[in-house]
């Protein structure tokens, strides 16, 4: 490989590397205003929405390490990501039964405002993982666990404008009973694209020794 071939190389890895890191701070911060407004809310769908963007974050994390690294690498960061979505998801299910049970008092108009902020920081990302989400499947897996952020956070803000209507916890659990669902669905998803990857690359692998 040419000099010049790998300081392209090194100029991708280090502007993926920038991307990452962006959407990393992003996503940390919207796990601390979704986390702690969802704990003085009572709101089941902002503590899901913190839980994922935590997850998201630890993802982003990891990311970072497969920059410049082999594909078997990125699959294996990716197979964590979607890994730990799952559980993310278990235990949000978990916190919405024993919400069910013992009862809350959501409020609506935080729930409404930090969706409202978390999807506007979600475009961000979105614009940033637009250009580099064919890049590799931990890439992708990015750009899934944003795309699911953005539906989310348009439940969490209609479920808002419900429990200030219907004066009910009902549409809060609801929702967060549906970002489960849908964070376990870019859960498998991502473990899938790894699965996949895996299989290409150990194609290609045997391929090459032939």
């Amino acid at each position: 490989m040419s000099d010049i071939e790998n300081n392209q190389d090194d100029h991708e890895n280090e502007n993926e590397r920038r991307t990452l890191i962006w959407v990393l701070l992003i996503n940390f911060s919207q796990a601390l205003l979704a986390g702690i407004v969802g704990f003085i809310a009572q709101s089941t769908g902002l503590l899901g929405a913190g839980l994922d963007n935590l997850g998201d974050s630890f993802v982003y994390f990891a990311s970072l390490y497969a920059v410049g690294r082999s594909a078997t690498a990125k699959s294996r960061v990716a197979k964590l990501s979607g890994v730990l979505l799952v559980a993310m998801a278990i235990g949000l299910v978990v916190d919405v039964i024993r919400r069910f049970i013992s009862g809350s008092e959501p409020v609506g108009w935080a729930m409404i405002v930090v969706a409202i902020i978390n999807a506007a920081t979600n475009l961000v990302c979105l614009r940033l993982l637009r250009s580099r989400r064919d890049e590799g499947v931990h890439l992708n897996a990015s750009w899934i666990f944003t795309t699911n952020d953005m539906i989310a956070n348009l439940g969490i803000v209609l479920s808002g404008i419900a429990v200030i209507f219907f004066h009910s916890q009902v549409p809060d659990l609801v929702i967060g009973v549906i970002v489960a669902v849908i964070v376990v669905k870019g859960g498998f998803e991502i473990l899938s694209n790894a699965k996949e990857a895996k299989q290409s690359n150990s194609a290609e692998s045997a391929a090459t020794e032939k």
